[in-house]
Parts: structure tokens; C-alpha cells; sequence
């Protein structure tokens, strides 16, 4: 009798792992058509439904609906019992949450913004350039001015970094310590995302969004209608060139320092060295690699977007190497806080000694 092969010494299993990556554009695609046709929102909505009934509600027929639904079940975007699908349990999940806004969100960004410069990613590496700005009409070198050039493009950015801030910030809102914080400099603030949700997390707080001009005006509509323009201000400056306002205790860089180099974030973080009071604290939040270059498996992926597109030097970095750049600007009792959350996101955080 032959015995049965073991999966661990199987050179097809180990070949086999090589579908999610080898197709990994056509993955996206099954979720991005799901997203578009509405099928997910059908399935939250009358599911579980059989094939016929999703093909009518969707306007599409029968064959597509076939395609479309293998696609998301071998995924385990859709799940199929007794001849009816419904939503997987991530998509399941989302709806539950009250993420799936957020979500669809993210995938309409990957798609109109991320999904083609990705095709220049062994380019940008080679040549050291954000090479997958080519895709978007103007002459500048980074992605933000560009988008201006398109229509709906720039409203997709806000909206979708918006939704990305949504998705991450419960690390920030629910586990940093800001006790004893009177006053945030939300330098970059963008949206005024993070800002709205601290000041709703901490009542005692008032919080100062620095960006430029143009950001601005998306984060005053935010703050008025979120109804916060009395604890919520606004500054238009260059984070770079321009000084940063006086009497604040804590400055913030949100989504920030994944953009630029190492040499422009100490800069940066000098700048709120300077700025902040003794005492005050500087706070860095993002998406973070893991210090040993393994992972996690979200921000290699993410990079490939960090490479192709914002500024020529933007990467997801370590966390070791943001608390060496705090060091060196002179903060001490730096630390780090690691969210709970299904994204590597996080904060570190450093203090400005007292005097």
C-alpha cells in the first residue's frame, strides 16, 4: 500500500502558495466588481440569496452572476450553504462594524488611485523614484499636487484618507494617555479626522490643525459640521518652512512621517522639539513595520503604494527607527503603543524634558 503524500514535503502544496500572490490582481478585482455591482450590499441587505436572485437584483446575467460569485466565495468574500450565498465573514464583519463605508472607500482609492502606478513598482525601486506618478497629468514630483489635475480625485484623497483615519485611530483615541494635555498641534492635520476625534474622546482637550491652505478648507467645513469650531482652530502654514503656533503641550504627526525621509522627519521633529512646551510630549501615528524587516504582511504590501506614489523617499518605516529620530531630536521617555486592531498602526511618543 502507498502511502499518502505529506503535505508538508509536497512540492505542489508549496507551489500552490503561490496562487493568492500569482493572481493577487485578479483577487482585488473579485472585491473591487463586488464593491462596483453592489453586491455585497444586496447580500447585507435580502441574503442569503440563490444565484437567480442575486443575477436579478444586480441587473446581470446569469453567467456573470456565476463568475462573480466563485470569484468572492474561493476568496471567502461570499459564502455558499445550501445553493444561497451570503457575505463572508470579513465583509460580514464590516457591515456589522458599521465599516463598510470605510471600507468601500478604500477600495474605490485602490482602484482609481493605487491599483495602475503599481505596475511601476520594480521600476520605482530600480531607479529610486516615485515612478507611478507618471499616471497622474502636472509636472510636480509628488502625488498631492497631482491629484488637483483630475476631477473628483482630490475630494476621492480626502474622503479616503478620511475613511484610512477612521479605520486606525481607536489606537490613538482610546489608547493614548493624554492626561494632563490641554492644547494638540495636529501638525498635517489634513481633514481634521484625527482632530474631531479627540476632541470628542477628550472633552477637556482644544486641538489646532496646521496645513496648508488648501487642506484647510476641507477641515473647517468637517469641524463646523461636526459642530467644534469652539474647541477645534485652524493654522495654514508650511510644516516645513513656517513656524508652528506657541501654547501647545503635545504636537501630533498623524499619517505624516510615512511620507517623507528620515532626514526631512528629524527636521520635523526638531520643529516640534521647539515648538512644544516642557513638559509636552510629541506623538507619531501610523502604520509601522515590524523592527526585525519581517512584516507584517499590511505595510509590505502597503509600501508597494508608498513607493510608486507620494513623494520619492515615502515608505511605512520602523518602529525603532521613529524612536531613534525622537531621540535625536531631543526627547526622552520615548515609547511605543501598539494597537489592537486588524492594521499595524500605532503611536510613539516622546517628552520634552521640563526645564
Amino acid at each position: 500500500m502507498t502511502a499518502a503524500p505529506d503535505p508538508a514535503q509536497d512540492p505542489a502544496a508549496d507551489l500552490g502558495r503561490l496562487v493568492p500572490v500569482l493572481f493577487g490582481h485578479a483577487a482585488f478585482q473579485q472585491l473591487n466588481a463586488g464593491c462596483q455591482l453592489g453586491l455585497f450590499e444586496l447580500l447585507d441587505a435580502d441574503g442569503p440569496l440563490p444565484a437567480d436572485k442575486v443575477a436579478e437584483g444586480l441587473g446581470l446575467e446569469r453567467r456573470a452572476v456565476d463568475v462573480l460569485l466563485m470569484g468572492t466565495t474561493a476568496l471567502g468574500l461570499t459564502a455558499a450553504r445550501d445553493g444561497e450565498y451570503q457575505n463572508g465573514p470579513p465583509v460580514a464583519a464590516a457591515f456589522r462594524q458599521g465599516l463598510w463605508p470605510v471600507l468601500r472607500d478604500i477600495v474605490e482609492f485602490q482602484d482609481r488611485v493605487s491599483y495602475l502606478p503599481a505596475t511601476d513598482y520594480a521600476e520605482s525601486l530600480r531607479t529610486g523614484q516615485n515612478v507611478g506618478i507618471r499616471h497622474f497629468p502636472g509636472t510636480t514630483r509628488d502625488l498631492y499636487t497631482r491629484l488637483a489635475g483630475v476631477e473628483g480625485l482630490e475630494e476621492l484623497f480626502y474622503r479616503c484618507m478620511h475613511s484610512w483615519s477612521r479605520l486606525s485611530n481607536p489606537v490613538l483615541l482610546e489608547q493614548t494617555d493624554f492626561d494632563g494635555v490641554r492644547r494638540v498641534l495636529d501638525v498635517g492635520g489634513g481633514s481634521a479626522v484625527n482632530a474631531i476625534g479627540l476632541a470628542r474622546a477628550h472633552p477637556s482637550l482644544r486641538v489646532t490643525v496646521l496645513d496648508r491652505e488648501g487642506a484647510l478648507d476641507v477641515a473647517r467645513r468637517n469641524i463646523r459640521e461636526a459642530g467644534l469650531e469652539d474647541r477645534i482652530d485652524t493654522f495654514a502654514a508650511d510644516i516645513f518652512t513656517d513656524p508652528y503656533p506657541e501654547g501647545h503641550d503635545c504636537v501630533l504627526f498623524a499619517h505624516q512621517l510615512v511620507i517623507w525621509s528620515p532626514e526631512q522627519n528629524l527636521t520635523l521633529l526638531r520643529k516640534a522639539y521647539e515648538a512644544v512646551e516642557p513638559g509636552g510630549r510629541a506623538l507619531v501615528f501610523n502604520a509601522f513595520c515590524d523592527d526585525d524587516g519581517s512584516g507584517p504582511l499590511y505595510a509590505a504590501l502597503d509600501n508597494v503604494y508608498f513607493t510608486t506614489l507620494p513623494f520619492r523617499h515615502s515608505t511605512i518605516y520602523r518602529w525603532e527607527e521613529c524612536e531613534s529620530w525622537l531621540r535625536e531630536a531631543g526627547f526622552t521617555e520615548v515609547g511605543r503603543t501598539a494597537g489592537r486592531g486588524w492594521t499595524p498602526h500605532g503611536v510613539v511618543s516622546g517628552v520634552r524634558p521640563a526645564r
